[in-house]
């Protein structure tokens, strides 16, 4: 189920038994709201990741100090969002099982969903903590409940109140913003306030999804629905060491729609992003 992939991401060569975490894609789209191709982000990512190093100047260390094996990802019907959703889950179910890290890259944000369900089967004290542009409290989007708009949405009806930690957060219809008073931690507009989740969340087990376009759309303009406003890439990648106090138990990158900027530069920061993700919250 689980192959190597003959083209990983830079540096994550180990074999499967020995590493503590694994890269898998998912590249799915089909509830995109607005502009598609996230489902290309996860080839492009590894594809163009030989064009950064394996070391960060940031954190003086080497992805050859880590064991990360990249899988190879699952074909998803784009037809059947449902049928997407449980493919995805038996991957992240299988990484959950023994003993691994997942670290999935998307795709849409509703890849979330699969990858959050499996955690919580196996750690049903999760917490999430969600950085975004957008808050993604829908109900539904047009009459799909099941829809990148509503991801948090759906995580809040598995995790209940008070579970939820969303920063960034400078988009969304009125009734979203709304529908999560009392429901979810959200900070708005920033990162501010990252640094207060261990004191919040103590040793609870986390699950982090990065959307990429909580950066400002003048850096990070490869993606499906980008806001302008949002943090720098320094910005994020401060807030990232934040993240790592925590317990962190498997996390995910979505939303890099890599053919909508055609200079590369959003993808090059994917990958550094990726790159420094890694090294900060894998063991």
């Amino acid at each position: 189920m689980l192959e190597k992939n003959t083209r990983p991401f830079i540096g994550c060569e180990a074999g499967y038994k020995e590493a503590s975490a694994v890269i898998f894609g998912a590249g799915f789209d089909s509830t995109c709201s607005y502009r598609p191709g996230a489902r290309f982000g996860p080839s492009t990512i590894r594809n163009e990741s030989f064009g950064i190093e394996t070391y960060s100047p940031y954190l003086d260390k080497d992805l050859s100090d880590i064991k990360v094996f990249d899988a190879l990802d699952p074909e998803l019907p784009m037809g059947s969002t449902e049928k997407a959703l449980k493919i995805i889950g038996k991957y992240a179910k299988k990484v959950f099982d023994d003993g691994k890290m997942p670290i999935m890259l998307g795709g849409e944000h509703l890849v979330s969903l699969a990858a959050i369900k499996e955690a919580y089967s196996k750690y049903p004290d999760l917490r999430i903590v969600h950085f975004d542009a957008h808050i993604d409290f829908r109900d539904e989007y047009l009459g799909v409940k099941l829809s990148h708009s509503a991801v948090m949405r759906r995580a809040y009806e598995l995790l209940g109140e008070g579970k939820i930690y969303q920063f960034g957060i400078r988009s969304g219809d009125r009734s979203e913003f709304e529908a999560a008073k009392g429901k979810t931690f959200t900070y708005l507009f920033d990162l501010k306030g990252v640094e207060k989740l261990k004191e919040m969340i103590g040793n609870a087990p986390v699950y982090f999804t990065v959307d990429l376009d909580v950066l400002d759309s003048s850096v990070f303009p490869g993606t499906g629905t980008p806001e302008a406003g949002g943090v720098s890439f320094n910005e994020l990648l401060v807030a990232t060491k934040e993240v790592r106090k925590l317990n962190v138990i498997g996390a995910d990158v979505v939303e890099l729609a890599p053919m909508l900027d055609q200079s590369g530069v959003s993808t090059a920061t994917a990958c550094k992003y990726l790159r420094e993700l890694l090294l900060t919250i894998v063991k």
